[in-house]
């Protein structure tokens, strides 16, 4: 049989207060525990909790032959625990069939890999350790910040004892290859990597609603047919997207749920193809042949590399930036310090800085809380600014000797392009 392999990342960042300058020095509350509360309540109830129970309802229905998996942000999880017990709860009753697999990343959903391997590490034990505690597992399995990979990361991770990678099957990575396949590191060829078929995957994640769409009414037929039309010698569908995919980014009323609902008795009783975790693939699939990945992939927006976010100015002055301070949070014993630093790493804070697509209403833009990314960098540098003395002081500096980093003030109108007004 060939396999269909399901994952879906959860995630949600602390998402920060509005910071004015005059807040420096006066106040260490960063993140706005309402708008955090309230867009975690409206997910849970728009998809997480009706998701959760549409996928137990169909692990038991198929008697366990349908499985997923999960990758859940460590700051995700304290979400959970802070503002929705109950979808906590139905995340561990997933677990405790059997079906489904936890997925090991980083706790901040951060950008560490690309900046500090000692971090990257850090964060990524910190996360195995609450799903461990929570769903009872330890993951073998890994998965970078928005599948974020190249050869370097890949040895990270390998490092690190993962014999299992998922990232993405980019066009301009795979050129004549298929995502179809097992793939393996370029230089250890004990680490399987499983490739995104983004195809397949943004028909569900992203056309699916689309009207215009020659498609639409998409139906979980049509799709089931259409993996069972892969070629013949070709073994595995992966389909990785947002969990938020379901009920938030595409709305109940557009069918989504049916249509999942539906989905795994079309790929159980009338195709080619079982059900599998990416442990479980990797463990009956073996390599078709390695792969060179040397410039970094992502799964995001057509060019699948890391401009969604770092490629602008003001995206990279603030990723040096917090950087620039882990050395000196290492030297810090305290507790909230820590916290913050996790939480001001979450690469959500630089993808509301990207001005790529701005103008004609990208995703981007409808991600963020903020009227633009100019305004997203001034909050976050003011963060930071403040973040910054809080960490000298702690570590034995003086206010005489502290040195606030000069973006928000001398060098921020560097940044911004002729005729962009803040809000």
């Amino acid at each position: 049989m060939k396999k269909i392999c399901f994952y879906f990342q959860v995630h949600q960042p602390f998402r920060l207060k509005d910071y004015r300058f005059f807040d420096i020095s006066n106040d260490d509350q960063y993140f706005d525990e309402k708008i955090n509360h309230d867009i975690m309540r409206k997910v849970a109830q728009k998809c997480y909790l009706p998701m959760n129970q549409l996928l137990l309802d169909q692990i038991n229905s198929h008697n366990g032959n349908f499985k997923v998996a999960f990758s859940i942000s460590g700051v995700c999880i304290e979400q959970f625990e802070l503002y929705a017990q109950d979808v906590l709860e139905s995340f561990k009753k997933l677990a405790a069939t059997g079906c489904v697999e936890f997925i090991a990343e980083t706790y901040g959903h951060s950008l560490s890999a690309l900046k500090s391997p000692d971090e990257f590490k850090a964060q990524v034990a910190k996360q195995v350790a609450k799903v461990q505690e929570h769903f009872g597992q330890t993951p073998t399995t890994f998965r970078n910040t928005e599948l974020i990979y190249n050869n370097h990361i890949g040895s990270l991770v390998y490092d690190m004892g993962y014999r299992t990678m998922i990232t993405e099957g980019a066009d301009h990575v795979m050129g004549w290859r298929s995502p179809n396949f097992v793939y393996s590191h370029y230089q250890q060829p004990d680490m399987k990597l499983l490739l995104k078929n983004y195809k397949l995957s943004d028909d569900i994640a992203f056309r699916f609603s689309e009207q215009s769409w020659e498609s639409w009414p998409l139906q979980a037929e049509t799709f089931a047919h259409w993996v069972n039309s892969i070629p013949w010698n070709e073994e595995i569908v992966n389909l990785f997207m947002d969990y938020e995919t379901f009920g938030e980014h595409q709305w109940e009323d557009s069918g989504i749920f049916d249509f999942m609902r539906e989905l795994p008795n079309q790929i159980i009783n009338h195709s080619q193809f079982d059900f599998v975790t990416p442990s479980e693939a990797t463990e009956v699939l073996n390599p078709i042949s390695d792969i060179d990945i040397h410039n970094t992939i992502s799964w995001a927006d057509a060019e699948r590399d890391l401009t969604a976010w770092l490629g602008n100015p003001i995206q990279d002055d603030a990723f040096d930036s917090l950087y620039e301070l882990e050395e000196l949070v290492k030297k810090v014993d305290d507790p909230k310090i820590k916290e913050d630093w996790i939480k001001l790493q979450t690469s959500d804070h630089f993808y509301y800085m990207c001005t790529k697509f701005w103008s004609d209403g990208d995703v981007h833009k409808y991600f963020s809380h903020y009227d633009s990314p100019y305004d997203a960098f001034l909050n976050y540098m003011n963060v930071l600014t403040d973040f910054e003395e809080r960490v000298r002081l702690a570590a034995g500096y003086t206010l005489k000797d502290t040195e606030i980093h000069p973006g928000v003030f001398e060098n921020f109108k560097k940044f911004l392009p002729e005729g962009v007004e803040l809000s």
